[in-house]
């Protein structure tokens, strides 16, 4: 039996129940793992509220860490013992053990800790994809991040500055603005002091920057698209403040011929040879120290309801991570 989250309603955080579930052993293509810590993310809080549905009920959690017990056939990337971590589009790595399919889970190198494995693969692989499979940054690219203080936003800080690219970062306080410098942004727009579009201008000279990575949704929407060079892309990848609302795609070209995207990383990770290569290079990454997994908040599995509530009061900067 292993402690699992579930839930079987949709709602706030108190919907979140704790059970004992039964692990089993892993069929074809499968591994039973268990794990040390999983990672919190706001795809979790979606499912829970529904705004992604998931057929009730449902487990929650979409990254983990630990150490494999069991595989099945046809497995033959991971054996018993490996230490390993993943993101998945499966949910369910809020439980002490799970049987899973072992496609995108990957062997996790010895510098990296269970907990910074846990921290950074949903986070680090989708600051990957932003950068170098969605469109072409390169060296002195301006890219503008929203977020910048939380999990993806410090990896992407660093992810940035180990490239050469200009990020400029915005956050909720001077404090996240601060901490943004420091892991590697070139600006950072505390976005509470007025519309940050026209400091996004000023800083570039008028020009405004080739890429947006906008994962706020609703509130940044309108001034991502303001702070676009002509032709510039606007990646929307998720909804924080709420999902954006319909609008009149004439405001692409209105505003200079824009290309605007809304992509996923599960999207990208289906393809299980893509998935290890992303996680490769996120791993040289971290491993070389240009990207360290900063995790600011630990909550128990128990606890997870508080862990939900500080992600979706915005108090949390890093990685947050349920430990077991």
């Amino acid at each position: 039996m292993a402690r699992t989250i579930i839930i079987e309603t949709n709602g706030g955080p108190e919907v979140m129940t704790l059970v004992d579930r039964a692990v089993g052993e892993p069929g074809p293509g499968e591994i039973r793992i268990a794990q040390k810590a999983a990672g919190l993310n706001f795809i979790d809080v979606y499912q829970r509220s529904g705004l992604y549905k998931l057929p009730l009920p449902a487990a929650l959690g979409m990254e983990a860490a630990g150490v494999v017990e069991a595989v099945g056939p046809s497995v033959t990337h991971l054996k018993p013992g490996d230490r390993a971590a993943y993101a998945t589009s499966a949910p369910g790595a809020y439980t002490q053990a799970r049987v899973m399919q072992a496609a995108q889970v990957c062997k996790l190198p010895d510098a990296i800790s269970f907990e910074e494995g846990a921290a950074m693969m949903l986070k680090g692989m989708t600051v990957d994809y932003l950068f170098n499979r969605t469109t072409p940054i390169a060296k002195g690219d301006w890219v503008l991040f929203h977020a910048a203080a939380g999990g993806v936003g410090q990896i992407a800080c660093q992810w940035a500055r180990s490239e050469g690219i200009n990020l400029i970062a915005t956050a909720g306080t001077d404090e996240k603005c601060r901490m943004a410098l420091d892991l590697g942004a070139t600006h950072a727009i505390n976005y509470r002091q007025g519309d940050f579009a026209p400091k996004v201008r000023e800083i570039t000279g008028g020009k405004g920057v080739q890429v947006v990575m906008d994962s706020v949704g609703k509130d940044t929407f309108e001034g991502s698209l303001n702070s676009l060079v002509p032709f510039g892309m606007m990646i929307s990848f998720g909804s924080a403040s709420g999902p954006v609302p319909p609008f009149d795609i004439l405001q692409l070209a209105a505003k200079g011929s824009l290309k605007l995207t809304r992509p996923t990383l599960f999207a990208h990770i289906a393809d299980p040879a893509v998935c290890q290569d992303m996680a490769a290079r996120l791993f040289a990454k971290v491993a070389s120290g240009a990207v360290r997994i900063n995790i600011d908040q630990r909550f128990p599995l128990e606890k997870v309801a508080d862990a939900h509530r500080a992600l979706e009061a915005r108090a949390t900067t890093g990685s947050t991570i349920l430990t077991m």
